[in-house]
C-alpha cells in the first residue's frame, strides 16, 4: 500500500509542540477564592480538596499565594457572619467582601473580580428577592425587577471598595444594563462587567453551595438559570447581555457546554470566560483518589478542551496547580 499522506511525522517529540494549536498560560485562569466573614482561620472545603475560605484578616496572604503561581486574577465570593430574606450583607460598606476588596487593593496588585449574587447572603439561598408565597408554590421563585435594585446597590458597594471587575452571577433579566447604567452614573466608566450571561441550572455545582453556604432552602433555580437542554436560547441570552454593555461574556459549567462556548465565541467579538465549576473539580479528584485517574493529567486535558472551544479566560479551582505546571516550564 503506497501511504502518501502520514500525519504521523508531525507528533515527534521535536516538531509536536512547534506545532500544538491550543495552549494554557497562567494570564489564562482566574482562581475563585472565598472569604468568610465567620472564620478567625482557614477552614477547609471538604467537597473540594485543596480548597478553603479564608478569614479576611488572612485574605491578602492567600491572595499573594494564588498570585506566587502566575495567576494574576481572582473571583472574591463572599460568605456573612448574618442572612436575611434580602441579602442585604451583599452591599453593606463593611460587607465582607468589601473589607476583603479593600484589602487587596491596597495591598496587593492582583485584579480583583467581585461576584454579584445574594445566594450566598439569603436566608433562604435563592438569587434575589423572592416572590410572596415561593415557599409554598414553586411556580414562584425569585422577583426579577425589585432584584435589579439591589444587584445595582451591590455592584455600585462592590465598585467602591475597589473591584476591578463585576461579575452578575443571577441571570436576571437586564442586570448587565442596570450595572452598567449605575456604574457610568457614580463615575465608574472603567470598570468592566464579565456578565455570567449563559449560566444553566446544573447538577455540578453542588460543592460551591457547600463551600458558600448557598444551596436554596426551597424550590431551585429552573426559573432563571438555563434549561440545559437550551443551545439557541444561549445564545439570544449572549447578544441581549451585549447590547447592554457586558465587556466579558461567561459560560457557566464549562465541560458538559463546552458546544456552548463555541456558539458564544462564534457569536461575539467579546472575550468569552468560561467556569469550570466545582462539581467538574470534585469528580476528578474523587476519581484521582479512587486511582482511575491522573488529577494532573486529567485537570490539563479539561482545561485545554476549555481553551480549544473558544474560551480567553477560565475560572478554574485548578488555576494554580495548572500554573505552577506553566511556571515549571510544562507546557500546558
Amino acid at each position: 500500500m503506497d501511504i502518501t499522506k502520514r500525519p504521523r511525522r508531525l507528533r515527534s517529540d521535536g516538531v509536536r509542540p512547534l506545532i500544538s494549536e491550543t495552549a494554557l498560560s497562567p494570564a489564562d485562569l482566574i482562581a475563585p477564592v472565598f472569604v468568610d466573614a465567620t472564620a478567625d482561620e482557614r477552614v477547609p472545603i471538604e467537597s473540594m480538596p485543596g480548597h478553603e475560605r479564608v478569614p479576611v484578616d488572612g485574605i491578602v496572604e492567600r491572595v499573594q499565594e494564588v498570585r506566587e503561581t502566575g495567576v494574576e486574577a481572582v473571583m472574591l465570593f463572599g460568605i456573612p457572619a448574618e442572612k436575611d430574606e434580602q441579602g442585604t450583607q451583599a452591599w453593606v460598606d463593611d460587607g465582607v467582601v468589601q473589607r476583603a476588596l479593600r484589602r487587596i487593593s491596597e495591598e496587593t496588585d492582583a485584579y480583583a473580580i467581585a461576584d454579584l449574587c445574594f445566594c450566598e447572603y439569603t436566608t433562604h439561598g435563592h438569587c434575589g428577592v423572592v416572590e410572596e408565597d415561593a415557599k409554598e408554590d414553586p411556580r414562584q421563585t425569585v422577583d426579577n425587577d425589585a432584584t435589579l435594585e439591589l444587584i445595582e446597590r451591590t455592584a455600585l458597594s462592590q465598585a467602591r471598595a475597589g473591584a476591578d471587575m463585576i461579575a452578575p452571577s443571577g441571570m436576571m433579566d437586564g442586570m448587565v444594563g442596570t450595572i452598567r447604567d449605575a456604574l457610568d452614573r457614580e463615575g465608574f466608566t472603567e470598570v468592566p462587567i464579565m456578565s455570567y450571561a449563559v449560566k444553566y441550572e446544573s447538577a455540578f455545582y453542588g460543592p460551591f453551595r457547600d463551600a458558600a453556604d448557598g444551596a436554596p432552602a426551597f424550590g431551585d433555580r429552573r426559573h432563571y438559570q438555563m434549561d440545559p437542554a437550551n443551545r439557541q436560547e444561549a445564545v439570544r441570552e449572549a447578544r441581549l447581555d451585549i447590547e447592554q454593555g457586558a465587556d466579558v461574556l461567561m459560560v457557566k459549567p464549562a465541560l458538559p457546554y463546552l458546544d456552548i462556548v463555541r456558539d458564544v465565541r462564534e457569536t461575539t467579538d467579546l472575550p468569552v470566560a468560561a467556569y469550570n465549576v466545582s462539581g467538574e473539580y470534585a469528580m476528578l479528584h474523587a476519581a484521582s483518589e479512587k486511582g482511575w485517574l491522573d488529577l494532573e493529567e486529567v485537570a490539563r486535558e479539561s482545561l485545554l478542551s476549555i481553551k480549544r472551544a473558544g474560551a480567553d479566560l477560565i475560572l478554574t479551582y485548578f488555576a494554580e496547580s495548572i500554573a505552577s505546571e506553566c511556571s515549571a516550564g510544562r507546557r500546558t
